[in-house]
């Protein structure tokens, strides 16, 4: 794996675990803060934007893991931000990205 996936993976995984954290209180703490609403967005864009740049030989290897998925989230969220639907957002946050992070971490730990 190029040093360039590897940089881009560890990006997606502490945008996860940045994001972990900033959820930590859970469901009812997201939704009653906009600055934990706009942190989260912000780094689920930061994961969306390194997929983009992961390689094609990345990508194509490792096809169990929703990479266009995560891609097309980063889109979502740049280009539709005025009509984000928050649901969708913990809906991601609290089902999507366990197994990400996962995928990520085995990858990473492959690499190695």
């Amino acid at each position: 794996m190029s040093e360039r996936d590897v940089l881009y993976l560890e990006h997606i995984l502490e945008a996860i675990v940045a994001i972990e954290r900033y959820t930590a209180g859970g469901r009812d703490a997201f939704f009653a803060d906009d600055m934990i609403q706009s942190a989260v967005i912000r780094q689920l864009e930061i994961v969306g934007e390194a997929v983009k740049n992961l390689s094609v030989d990345l990508v194509s290897r490792e096809t169990a893991v929703p990479w266009k998925q995560a891609a097309r989230t980063r889109d979502l969220l740049i280009h539709g931000y005025f009509r984000i639907d928050l649901d969708i957002v913990w809906n991601i946050v609290a089902h999507e990205l366990t197994p990400l992070r996962e995928n990520v971490r085995r990858i990473l730990g492959a690499s190695r």
